[in-house]
């Protein structure tokens, strides 16, 4: 099936689901197959979340951690075994040896099927050192990048990056927040990474995607996570050592320039900062719309 071809079915999909209603269509992405999200499991009231975040700004990484555990039922953690993330799983893995007998914090992990052998070589390193479960995640149906190029075209990065980052992740993480039935999710984002995360708080609540999201290290800089990893002797992504300070899928990502921002290589050139997963998902509804204009302007035309 064609690029072509798929957004007219996710297109038809949007419009029966959204009935019309413009209100409804602004409420998320829906095609055929697509998970949509749930009532939260975990619910706070903006003072009562005000009150936590003011008690966790000044608290290091592994206090926030033992917070976590403790307050959130249905935790896990999302990553795509960048550093920080790397740092947060070492960090629950002393947690761990604290408590004997603990739940352990899982992990899910999308497979893109365009990551970095070096970036699929890391995570078998840490299953072997953490002994971690890691829940993996790919596009729809597709197990291969044969199959998904053969469903969806060649270069669908290139061609859609909207349909491309709601195949290969967006869905992939609704459809694993509601198979795990995830109540809350630790992440790897810092505000020292800038753009969208430059002003994030420690806890923030996703209200389209059911969930609340803790960013522990989120007062870290880059060269306090390095530390980190080196004292500790953490495994990491082989890249780093290249200058790939951040790693997404290859064909987006490159090494990182002297005195440039550490995201600097991810869709260097684009006007992009994230990959749609920290979006609001109302982005890609009113992306499916304008399609669907577009098509009924076309139909007219001809």
């Amino acid at each position: 099936m064609a690029a072509e071809d798929l957004r007219d079915n996710n297109t038809t999909s949007s419009r029966s689901s959204s009935n019309g209603d413009d209100a409804s269509v602004d409420s998320g992405f829906a095609s055929a197959g697509a998970s949509t999200a749930s009532l939260p499991t975990i619910s706070l009231t903006p003072p009562h979340l005000q009150h936590l975040n003011k008690q966790l700004e000044n608290l290091n990484p592994m206090d926030i951690l033992r917070f976590a555990k403790i307050f959130f039922p249905n935790l896990y953690q999302t990553t795509a075994f960048g550093l920080t993330g790397l740092v947060t799983i070492d960090m629950l893995s002393k947690l761990e040896a604290e408590t004997p007998g603990s739940q352990p914090v899982e992990l899910i992990f999308l497979d893109t099927l365009y990551h970095f052998k070096e970036t699929h070589e890391l995570v078998e390193r840490v299953k072997q050192r953490y002994g971690t479960k890691v829940h993996v995640f790919k596009p729809l149906d597709v197990e291969t990048t044969a199959q998904f190029e053969e469903t969806y075209g060649e270069k669908l990065y290139e061609i859609s990056s909207e349909l491309y980052d709601w195949v290969a992740k967006v869905e992939p993480q609704q459809r694993a927040y509601s198979e795990l039935k995830v109540g809350a999710v630790l992440t790897g984002r810092r505000r020292s990474q800038g753009g969208q995360r430059g002003s994030i708080p420690v806890i923030e609540i996703d209200e389209e995607r059911g969930v609340i999201k803790i960013n522990p290290l989120v007062n870290w800089t880059f060269k306090e996570v390095k530390a980190y990893i080196d004292e500790h002797n953490v495994p990491y992504n082989a890249l780093l050592d290249r200058g790939y300070k951040s790693v997404g899928d290859w064909h987006s990502t490159v090494p990182v320039g002297e005195g440039e921002d550490e995201r600097a290589g991810r869709w260097k050139g684009q006007d992009k900062t994230e990959c749609g997963i920290h979006n609001k998902q109302s982005r890609y509804a009113q992306w499916l719309a304008k399609n669907a204009r577009e098509q009924a302007q076309q139909t007219v035309s001809a």
